[in-house]
C-alpha cells in the first residue's frame, strides 16, 4: 500500500485515504491544484468529505424534497446540460414550463377564459418569485402615484413577524418599508385586523402567509380580503393582497378546497408557490401566478433576440438548470389531483401519528394546528431541566436533524421544535422518532449534573421541614457524580465488530 504524504497545516490540505491509490500529495483546500489527479481520485475524495453530510431524508428542519421516483430522475439527468433560457434552441422545454404555469393557474383559480394563457414564470425558488412580485406591486403602486402626482419614494409592505426571510431580503434590497404584525402567545400568524390597520396609502401590498415556517398554520386571507375591501372603499385606495403560498399552494387545493385563499378573493392579485416543496420536486424550482396581465407591468418584461429570437423573460436570474422545470411537469401529470391528494393525506396522517405520540410522553405543548402545512411543532412543557436547543442536539446522535428556534417578536420567549412531514416520512419513521425523543429526554432527565442538582433541591426541601440531613462533603458530591456518568456511558456502550 502507498501512504500519501501529508502536510503539516491539514487546515490547507485535503486528505483522502482511498485516494491515495491515486495520489502521492495532498491536494491544496483554497488553491488550485497545479496538476490534474484522476477522475476516480477527485470523485472518491469529494465523495469521502459528502458522507460527513447530514441524511437528506431524516433533515426534518426542511420543507424541501429529498426524494422522487426513478423515472423522473432519469427525465432529470437527461436534460441536465440544458439552459433553459435558450427557449428557441429547446422549445420543447419552454412548452413544458408554460403548461406548468396554466397548470398551476388553474389549480389556483385564475379568471381565465376558455382559450386564454395564463400569466406567470418559473423561477428558481419562492424567494426569487416574491423578489418578482414584490417588484410588480412597487412598479404599479409607483406609476399610479406618479400619474397623481404625488410622492412615491417611501412605498412599505404589510405582512406578519412570521414571514420568511426573502420577505426582509425584498425589503432591504429593494428599498421598500416591511411594516411587520407582531405575534403574540399562541397567535403564531399574521392578525388581519392589526395588518389592515397598518396600511396606509404608501402600502404597496399586504402579503399572507399560506402555511406558516414557524407552525405550518394558513393566515385567513378570506378575512383579510374582507376587511381590506372595506378599508379600500372608505380611503379611496386600492390595495392589494399577495399570498405567499410557497409550502401551502401545492396543499390547499387538495386537502382544503373549500378553503378561500386564491384567486377566488378578488384583492390577491399574485401568488408564489415552491415546487420544490410540496410541488414533490427536488431543491431549485419556484412559481409565480399573476391574476391577469394588467397586474404585471409590461416595462419589467425584458424582450432579448440574441439567441435566435424574440425571448420575453422576467426573472432576476438568467441561465438556469431545465431539469426541475422538467420534473415538475412530470409530477403534474404523473400524479394528476387525485396522486397529490393522496400523499397531501399520507402525509397529514403521517403528521398526526407523531402528534398524538407526542402527547402520549406527556412532555410537550403542540403549537401546530391539524389544518395546515402537515408539521408538527412543539414545546417542552417543563424547559427548568433542560430546553429544546438539547433535545434537538441529543437527537443529532440518532441521524435525526429537528430544529429548535425561539418565535418571533412579541413572542421570542417561546420556543419551539418542528418536524416536516415530507412523502418520503413514513408512519414507522413517524414512531421511531417518537420512541428516540423519549429516549433523548430520557438521557437528559438523567444527566450527572441534573443528578445532583435534584438531590441538592431535595435535602434543601428536607431540611426545611425539620429533618435532619447529613451534608455531603464536596469530594463525596464529586464522587457520585462521577459515578453517574459512569453508569450513563456505560448503558451507552455497544460493541464493535
Amino acid at each position: 500500500m502507498v501512504l500519501s504524504k501529508t502536510a503539516s497545516e491539514s487546515d490547507v490540505s485535503i486528505h483522502s485515504t482511498f485516494a491515495s491509490r491515486y495520489v502521492r500529495s495532498s491536494l491544496p483546500r483554497f488553491k488550485m491544484p497545479e496538476n490534474s489527479i484522476p477522475k476516480e481520485a477527485a470523485y472518491q475524495i469529494i465523495n469521502d468529505e459528502l458522507m460527513l453530510d447530514g441524511n437528506p431524508r431524516l433533515n426534518l428542519a426542511s420543507f424541501v424534497t429529498t426524494w422522487m421516483e426513478p423515472e423522473c430522475d432519469k427525465l432529470m439527468m437527461s436534460a441536465i446540460n440544458k439552459n433553459y433560457v435558450d427557449m428557441d434552441e429547446y422549445p420543447v422545454t419552454t412548452e413544458l414550463q408554460n403548461r406548468c404555469v396554466n397548470i398551476i393557474a388553474h389549480l389556483f383559480n385564475a379568471p381565465l377564459g376558455e382559450s386564454e394563457a395564463a400569466v406567470g414564470v418559473g423561477t428558481v425558488g419562492s424567494s426569487e418569485a416574491i423578489m418578482l412580485a414584490g417588484l410588480a406591486f412597487k412598479r404599479k403602486w409607483q406609476n399610479k402615484r406618479k400619474a397623481e402626482g404625488k410622492p412615491y419614494d417611501k412605498p412599505n409592505i404589510v405582512t406578519g413577524a412570521n414571514v420568511q426571510v426573502c420577505w426582509e431580503k425584498f425589503a432591504r434590497y429593494f428599498e421598500v418599508e416591511l411594516k411587520e404584525v407582531k405575534l403574540r402567545e399562541g397567535y403564531y400568524v399574521m392578525d388581519p385586523e392589526k395588518a389592515v390597520e397598518m396600511v396606509d396609502e404608501n402600502t404597496i401590498c399586504v402579503a399572507a402567509i399560506l402555511g406558516s415556517t414557524l407552525n405550518g398554520e394558513f393566515e385567513d386571507v378570506k378575512l383579510l380580503n374582507d376587511l381590506l375591501t372595506e378599508k379600500n372603499k372608505h380611503t379611496g385606495w386600492d390595495t392589494p393582497i399577495h399570498v405567499d403560498a410557497a409550502s401551502g399552494g401545492f396543499i390547499a387545493p387538495f386537502l382544503y378546497p373549500e378553503l378561500e385563499w386564491d384567486f377566488r378573493l378578488p384583492l390577491v392579485k399574485s401568488i408564489n408557490v415552491s415546487g420544490h416543496k410540496y410541488g414533490l420536486v427536488y431543491a431549485g424550482i419556484g412559481w409565480v401566478i399573476w391574476r391577469t396581465k394588467e397586474d404585471l407591468p409590461e416595462e419589467l418584461i425584458f424582450h432579448i433576440n440574441y439567441l435566435g429570437a424574440d425571448q420575453p423573460t422576467f426573472t432576476l436570474n438568467f441561465s438556469k438548470g431545465s431539469s426541475q422545470v422538467i420534473a415538475q411537469y412530470y409530477q403534474l401529470i404523473r400524479l394528476g389531483f387525485e396522486g397529490y391528494q393522496n400523499v397531501m393525506e399520507n402525509c397529514r396522517e403521517n403528521a398526526m401519528v407523531l402528534k398524538e405520540g407526542l402527547e402520549k410522553t406527556g412532555r410537550f405543548n403542540i403549537v401546530s394546528k391539524d389544518n395546515g402545512v402537515p408539521l408538527v411543532a412543539f414545546s417542552l412543557k417543563d424547559n427548568s431541566q433542560h430546553n429544546e436547543f438539547q433535545v434537538s442536539d441529543m437527537l443529532r446522535r440518532f441521524g435525526w436533524i429537528v430544529p429548535a428556534y425561539t418565535m418571533p417578536p412579541d413572542a421570542q420567549h417561546i420556543t419551539v421544535l418542528r418536524v416536516v412531514i415530507r412523502e418520503d416520512f413514513s408512519r414507522t419513521l413517524a414512531e421511531r422518532l417518537v420512541l428516540d425523543i423519549t429516549k433523548v429526554l430520557h438521557e437528559l432527565d438523567n444527566l450527572p449534573a441534573k443528578i445532583s442538582a435534584k438531590m441538592s433541591v431535595s435535602c434543601e426541601e428536607k431540611g426545611k421541614n425539620g429533618t435532619f440531613v447529613l451534608k455531603k462533603t464536596e469530594i463525596e458530591t464529586q464522587r457520585e457524580i462521577t459515578d453517574a456518568w459512569k453508569k450513563f456511558v456505560k448503558a451507552r456502550k455497544t460493541g464493535v465488530c
